[in-house]
Order: structure tokens, then C-alpha cells, then sequence
């Protein structure tokens, strides 16, 4: 009877520490997809840059200093190698679309380009699907995290290594800004300030 007790025993703990387990690889497979829609955004919207700088470079030649910064902060951002990588990257490249844009309201002409208003539309685009993608990949960052920190899944995380996964956190997802990309200048031919 003792032994039968003992078995039962092992037993409930050998299935307790499977379901455990899995429920951990599940929560770490769901950080790792949540991680691609993020970096297909990014990986989109450095796609996108080729086509904007030489829109831009068409009008604004003596920008050099501008385009310089964007082929860095692309450059940085295709070799991030994990979330904190790609999130200083990713602003890096923000503040320099912002300067590019902010460029751009000098110029009425390309403003008024279908080109570049389509590229306008694109980024901000890819910019809304960031920041969604960037709240889905952190709320699944967290759901595992407290999976690996309390227990029980903290016997079986430290038994199996499992390891935290990091936040990004970008500055647009930490500062209540709007990312804009200009506006069509008004019939005066004024040009309107920048909004980025």
C-alpha cells in the first residue's frame, strides 16, 4: 500500500512537472512569433527607406547629413540582435525619419510629389503596425516572464534554463507621441511646420 501511496505520489509530480514544462515552451514559442511581427514591421520600414531618400535626394541634394544618419540607423536596425538591439536601432531611425521629414517641409514641390506622399502613407502605415506589434510581442514578453518567475514554473524554468526575454521598449512606446509625416502645404504655398 505504501509503495502504491509512493508511486501516486511521483506520479502526480512527474505529470505536474511535464504540464509545467510545456505551458513554458508554449509561453516562449508565443514570444518568439510575437517577435516576427515586429520584425517584419522593421524590416519593412527599412525597406521603405531606399525608395524615401531617393525621392527626397531628388529635390534636397545638399542633405547628405540627414541621409548619412538614415543609412546608419537602417544599417544598425537590420543587425540588432535582440529586442534592446532593435529598439535603440528602431529609435535611432525614428529621430532620423523625423529629421528627413522635417527636411521635406522646406520643400513645397516634393511635398506636393505623389511619390512621396504615397511613401508618407506607407511608413505611417508600418509605423501603426509597430506599435501594434510592439504591445502583442510585450504582453506575451510578460505572460512569460511571470511564467518563469513564480511558482511553480519557477522550479521547472531554473531546472531547464529558461531565461527571460527582453521588452521593447522604444522611446515612441514609452512617450505619448504621435509619429506624423508632414502635411500637404496649405494653397498659400506656405509651408506648414513639422509634425515629426
Amino acid at each position: 500500500m505504501l509503495t502504491i501511496g509512493i508511486f501516486a505520489v511521483v506520479l502526480v509530480v512527474v505529470v505536474f512537472a511535464i504540464v509545467t514544462y510545456n505551458t513554458l515552451v508554449r509561453a516562449r514559442i508565443r514570444v518568439r512569433e510575437a517577435w516576427s511581427g515586429i520584425d517584419v514591421q522593421l524590416r519593412r520600414r527599412a525597406s521603405l527607406l531606399p525608395n524615401v531618400m531617393k525621392t527626397v535626394e531628388a529635390y534636397a541634394t545638399h542633405e547628405r547629413g540627414t541621409f548619412a544618419a538614415i543609412t546608419q540607423a537602417r544599417a544598425a536596425l537590420q543587425q540588432a540582435g535582440g529586442a534592446a538591439d532593435a529598439a535603440r536601432a528602431s529609435d535611432a531611425l525614428s529621430h532620423a525619419l523625423g529629421r528627413l521629414f522635417a527636411v521635406a517641409e522646406n520643400y513645397p514641390e516634393l511635398r506636393a510629389s505623389e511619390n512621396f506622399r504615397s511613401l508618407q502613407a506607407e511608413l505611417s502605415d508600418v509605423e501603426e503596425k509597430i506599435a501594434y506589434a510592439r504591445q502583442f510581442y510585450n504582453r506575451n514578453v510578460l505572460d512569460y516572464n511571470a511564467r518563469i518567475e513564480v511558482f511553480p514554473g519557477v522550479v521547472i524554468s531554473r531546472m531547464f534554463t529558461f531565461t527571460a526575454a527582453e521588452f521593447f521598449e522604444d522611446e515612441a512606446g514609452r512617450a505619448e507621441v504621435e509619429m506624423t509625416f508632414g502635411q500637404t502645404a496649405p494653397a498659400t504655398g506656405t509651408a506648414s511646420p513639422p509634425s515629426a
